[in-house]
């Protein structure tokens, strides 16, 4: 079955690819000729995943899901959100991004302005907390043009500084309370998808392809 994914990002590509398996062909909306940005202007995840599914489906009449995933942390009132891929301008520049939202946790750590979490043993006196988790709304179109709505989170935290080279975005400053001590970008694909937010939103995905 051929199914549009509303990304040009070839790491998410690869991962969707992975989760769903040989029955599915995951194509982007470039491969079929749609090159344009596509609007994303809802004050929500689903929203915004809707918006990018009813896109693509009302241009090709194909099978397709979009997904969109927010960052949030804690001590940031969970900014970045759902401009975490703006976070630091209309760009999409991932280590701009990661650089501000290490710069927004520093000068709290600076000020104090937050108690540090005591569940965080590894938290130094006076850091503030770090808590932070990615959440991913997927939808997905069939040929009935009905919209399904699919979830998927990560818990963990914000590190100190950038390590890792692999996965993409936010990853190499993600601590995912699943592998203590190491970022998403630390892992291995397979360990990442089988934790990660969009790894659950997609796999449910899958489930329900599987089982309707």
């Amino acid at each position: 079955m051929k199914i549009i994914f509303a990304t040009g990002n070839k790491g998410k590509l690869r991962e969707a690819a992975e989760v769903l398996g040989p029955d599915y062909e995951i194509v982007s909306p470039a491969s079929l000729g749609i090159t344009e940005d596509i609007p994303e202007t809802g004050s929500t995840l689903q929203e915004n995943s809707l918006q990018k599914a009813q896109y693509l489906f009302e241009r090709t009449g194909l099978p397709c899901f979009a997904d969109d995933t927010g960052l949030e942390v804690d001590a940031l009132g969970g900014a970045p959100g759902i401009y975490s891929a703006r976070y630091a301008g209309p760009g999409h520049d991932h280590n701009a991004n990661m650089a501000k939202l290490l710069a927004e946790l520093a000068k709290l750590d600076d000020r104090g302005a937050f108690p540090p979490d005591p569940l965080r043993r590894d938290a130094p006196t006076g850091m503030v907390s770090r808590r932070a988790r990615f959440k991913t709304v997927v939808t997905l179109i069939l040929a009935d043009g009905q919209p399904r709505f699919f979830e998927g989170t990560c818990e963990g935290s914000i590190a100190t500084e950038k390590r890792g080279s692999g996965g993409f975005g936010y990853d190499p400053v993600f601590l995912p309370d699943a592998y203590p001590g190491r970022t998403l970008a630390e892992v291995s694909e397979e360990e990442k998808n089988a934790v990660s937010h969009r790894g659950r939103a997609v796999r449910a995905m899958a489930d329900w392809l599987k089982n309707r």
